[in-house]
């Protein structure tokens, strides 16, 4: 999936990105609210951890106006305050969790994966499909049976074939969502990666081209 996280404790944000990218998503950074903003209003993302209390532009501003853009994402909002009405302030200004500083790692990724398979449409726990079996939570793939060991951005791209339910995925559309803002368009990332994972898939081909379109898991 494709993360943003906004926040202003840089070390921290750091911390949060390295773990996030651990579990194979793709981390963009900003932060305070303004950069978050700009971020948004151009990467299509699944989740976006927002901090409450960002310079520039304050938290619930930022949430506020990603709910009413209609975009897809869901938000983790993150405060190091732990007062009841500070999480349903949070909640009712369009949050869709709520989690309170200090947190452990594994909670926060697992609130992540959580928000991302409540997108539109719900994306089932554990994607099945053409005999793959892809496990985000574990981190797992299975094809007809047998283990599949994955890179990081093998499985992200896998993933995303996966959820789009055997409709044509562009390869822009693969780069938006399992690389992050850095990627360079013109590398080849996308068509090596899937080189890589059909090989690793294995007979018979189940990632299939779509000449000038995508590719899709039919």
């Amino acid at each position: 999936m494709r993360v943003l996280v906004v926040e202003d404790e840089r070390l921290l944000a750091d911390a949060i990105a390295e773990w996030l990218r651990g579990e194979t998503h793709a981390v963009d950074l900003a932060h305070d609210g303004a950069a978050a903003l700009e971020r948004i209003a151009v990467n299509d993302y699944d989740v976006v951890v927002l901090d409450r209390d960002l310079p520039r532009v304050h938290g619930d501003q930022v949430c506020r106006e990603l709910v009413e853009s209609e975009r897809d994402a869901r938000v983790l909002m993150l405060t190091a305050a732990a007062q009841l009405d500070d999480r349903v302030t949070g909640l009712s200004i369009g949050a869709d969790d709520y989690l309170s500083k200090p947190f452990a790692f594994p909670e926060l990724a697992a609130r992540v994966l959580a928000l991302g398979r409540r997108s539109r449409p719900a994306v089932p726990p554990v994607l099945r499909r053409a005999g793959i079996t892809l496990d985000p939570a574990r981190r797992e793939v299975f094809r007809n049976g047998r283990f599949v060991p994955l890179s990081k951005k093998e499985f992200a791209v896998l993933a995303e074939l996966m959820r789009a339910n055997g409709s044509v995925v562009s390869a822009e559309q693969l780069l938006e969502k399992a690389w992050d803002e850095h990627a360079d368009p013109f590398t080849g990332a996308v068509r090596l990666t899937i080189l890589k994972l059909r090989r690793k898939l294995a007979d018979p081909p189940v990632v299939e081209t779509v000449p000038g379109v995508g590719y899709q898991i039919a």
